[in-house]
């Protein structure tokens, strides 16, 4: 099912899959004000649909998001939001919180703010096309989306001070070998990839899925020792029901021979 969520964000659910797509191709789904907003409220929609299990982020070509709109951002400098603002204006405070998985498609160049909201989905499948940078010591501003606490979590503390104190680009082969990316398709492929993945989560048990992001996304917080309390936390906590495995158990089976045949 497809509709559009605003003038700026399109939205489409299928077979419980949500995909959110960035909609300004005449700025490179720059981020002004309005986007921001739609984006954050596409994505806040997503997170309480209970008929949504997995959400896709992407953007309308050529470009995923070429970051704030610097027209904007050069007058009033009202689209200057960061993870910590309210949730109805920031897609970055709403990434940071959701429970539900978003892959992020990326289709294009992704910079600086659009980075950051890349960075903030738990992993990404990239475009032949797509390029990334940090620009923000170009432009002359400092982060406030997590690119200095997630950009070193993917490529390593030198690498990301590199990416971001030249604000050089990385293609789309660079950031597969750097571990940035987790795949790297033809452009055609790239949504078909992503929605596969994505059909992949959502045949699976939604609270043990969900159980799993929220122990990747709390543990990469804490020291070792704490994050292995806090799995035994939510293990000891969690109510296993047998007759529900038993029903799955032909189809865990079935998978998995069919990924290895």
């Amino acid at each position: 099912m497809s509709e559009r969520m605003s003038e700026v964000v399109l939205v489409e659910t299928d077979e419980r899959v949500r995909t959110v797509t960035l909609h300004r191709p005449e700025a490179r789904n720059a981020l002004d004000s309005a986007l921001q907003r739609a984006s954050a409220a596409a994505l806040t929609d997503a997170e309480a649909d209970d008929g949504v299990d997995v959400v896709i982020l992407t953007g309308t070509d050529p470009a995923f998001c070429a970051g704030l709109d610097l027209r904007e951002l050069g007058s009033t400098a009202a689209n200057l939001v960061g993870g910590g603002d309210e949730p109805f204006t920031s897609p970055f405070t709403v990434l940071w919180t959701m429970t539900k998985p978003v892959i992020g498609a990326i289709n294009g160049p992704t910079v600086t703010g659009g980075f950051e909201l890349a960075l903030a989905c738990d992993f990404l499948i990239a475009s032949e096309r797509a390029t990334f940078a940090d620009t923000h010591a170009r432009v002359g501003v400092t982060p406030g989306g997590g690119m200095s606490v997630f950009l070193p979590q993917s490529v390593g503390l030198r690498t990301a001070k590199e990416m971001s104190l030249t604000g050089n680009f990385v293609d789309a082969p660079e950031a597969l070998r750097l571990g940035l990316v987790n795949h790297v398709v033809a452009h055609d492929d790239l949504l078909p990839t992503a929605r596969k993945l994505a059909g992949d989560i959502a045949g699976n048990d939604q609270a043990a899925v969900r159980n799993l992001k929220s122990l990747y996304d709390r543990g990469s917080k804490l020291s070792v020792g704490d994050a292995l309390a806090l799995e035994q936390e939510i293990f000891r906590a969690f109510v296993v029901d047998p007759a529900a495995i038993e029903r799955r158990r032909r189809d865990v089976v079935d998978r998995g021979r069919s990924q290895q045949a």
